[in-house]
């Protein structure tokens, strides 16, 4: 059985798909932009959009009585792979020393000029 995860506390959807899927004891939460959840708006820097992309996930993983150290993989998408240090250690701070597996890929765009994407799956 699946169930659909949803919260105010991050921004909802820009398209088909929902914030999380929680199956299996396993959530799979959906890439994050850098969006402000207050505002609905995306900050102009990349440091900024990748702290709000984790906050959301986060925000996602607990509403599905997940966290941070319950993530077992992460995809990170960048607009630009310079943008990688700057990203990696704001990343970094979010999981302490226990960190998950991970892929970090650059794109060719993102959805709405967004800078960076973070999704992952948790185990629930």
């Amino acid at each position: 059985m699946k169930e659909i995860i949803a919260t105010k506390s991050a921004p909802g959807a820009v398209g088909p798909y929902v914030q999380a899927i929680k199956a299996n004891g396993m959530v799979y939460c959906s890439g994050q932009l850098g969006i402000d959840p207050t505002t609905g708006k995306m900050p102009a820097t990349v440091e900024e959009q990748a702290h709000f992309s984790m906050k959301n996930l986060g925000a996602i993983l607990t509403e599905a009585g997940s966290g941070y150290g319950n993530v077992v993989k992460t995809t990170i998408f960048l607009a630009d792979m310079n943008d990688f240090a700057k990203v990696n250690e704001i990343y970094k701070s979010y999981f302490g020393t226990d960190f998950p597996a991970r892929s970090c890929v650059q794109v060719a765009k993102l959805p709405l000029g967004g800078l960076v994407e973070v999704e992952c799956i948790a185990i629930a």
